[in-house]
């Protein structure tokens, strides 16, 4: 089977690979569509931090089953997805239900190779019922997931005033999901076409441009002086973690979506003088696959708003470094494969 590896940062090359033999416990899936993420985007340009070279990017993903063991409620033939996040089952977290903070996680096409390929095994755990929904609403799933579990890390509450920091994929999925959950959503970018995308894709009444507004009194005037309660960082950029910081409403939630190399720096007596809570949201669980699934089926977010270019699996080399330029709105580029 043809496979398209990252050899070193701003390098990919289709090789030729084995394709994948079934093995216990495991289930072997012919890969339909690959959407392209910012953890692919970031191993591409050599800032993903929990990565070495070389690998096989991809981990948004769906497809059809081929070939399946201890799978018993899943048949061959069957459109899924899965939950990329491989577990142990065994640590601190996996004993306490947070299988996506695993001490062990091994994520697909992160800490092993992913699903830029044909086929992929991947254990029959993981697995994800289609109930219904196309290749290409299953292959953003996952993405929806990540903003679905910082919504439900941060508890959001009904008429909440929740920014989220950064309109890219991930961003956008989280102010979805504020909005599901019953919360007054402001988006913060420095990009006015995705604010633009918020307003008239997502319905975001409040978007705020960091590089023109003056932020601080724009959410004092959106939130009558209380400030958001609860702020959510979809960025990975570290000015922008740490500018947030000051956002923040009294007895205020701090989330972090986004990741970065560095050390987050923020003033001790303004945090404390909050009572503020942080906390860092990694991955997803099947609880957070589940509820995005069930949103799409119940027609309270529309998946596809999201993908803006298209090309198919023999294209993506040529095609990849474009999408880390802003000038040509990417949002979300899906892969169609065979």
């Amino acid at each position: 089977m043809e496979v398209l590896v990252c050899t070193t940062p701003g390098e990919f090359a289709y090789q030729q690979s084995e394709k994948p033999a079934l093995t216990p416990g495991n289930t072997i899936i012919k890969i339909k569509r690959i959407g392209i993420c910012g953890t692919d985007l970031h191993a591409f340009e050599g800032t993903q931090p929990f990565f070495n070279y070389p690998r096989i990017l991809g981990h948004e993903l769906a497809g059809e089953i081929v070939e399946t063991d201890g799978a018993p409620e899943f048949s061959v033939g069957e459109a899924v997805t899965f939950i990329p996040y491989f577990n142990c089952g065994k640590c601190v977290a996996c004993r306490n239900n947070k299988p996506n903070c695993c001490t062990s996680i091994r994520v697909s096409g992160v800490h092993i190779d992913g699903g830029m390929s044909e086929y992929l095994s991947v254990p029959s755990y993981s697995l994800v019922h289609g109930n219904g929904l196309s290749f290409d609403e299953l292959a953003l799933v996952e993405m929806l997931s990540i903003g679905a579990h910082g919504i439900r890390r941060a508890n959001v509450e009904q008429n909440e005033m929740v920014l989220v920091v950064g309109a890219g994929p991930i961003g956008l999925g989280t102010m979805e999901f504020a909005r599901i959950a019953g919360a007054n959503v402001i988006a913060l970018d420095i990009n006015d076409a995705r604010l633009a995308f918020c307003r008239e894709k997502l319905g975001v009444a409040h978007t705020i441009n960091a590089l023109t507004d003056n932020v601080l009194e724009k959410l004092s005037e959106i939130t009558n002086g209380d400030m958001p309660t609860v702020i959510v960082d979809a960025t990975g950029n570290l000015r922008a973690i740490n500018t947030a910081f000051s956002y923040l409403a009294h007895g205020g939630r701090y989330v972090l979506v986004g990741l970065q190399k560095g050390e987050i720096s923020f003033s001790h007596p303004e945090f404390h003088k909050r009572e503020a809570t942080l906390m860092s949201s990694r991955n997803a669980t099947r609880a957070d696959f589940e509820h995005v699934i069930s949103s799409m089926k119940n027609g309270l977010i529309d998946p596809t708003t999201y993908i803006t270019h298209r090309v198919t699996f023999g294209q993506v080399k040529d095609e990849f470094e474009g999408w880390l330029d802003p000038a040509n709105g990417v949002i979300k580029a899906m892969v169609s494969v065979g």
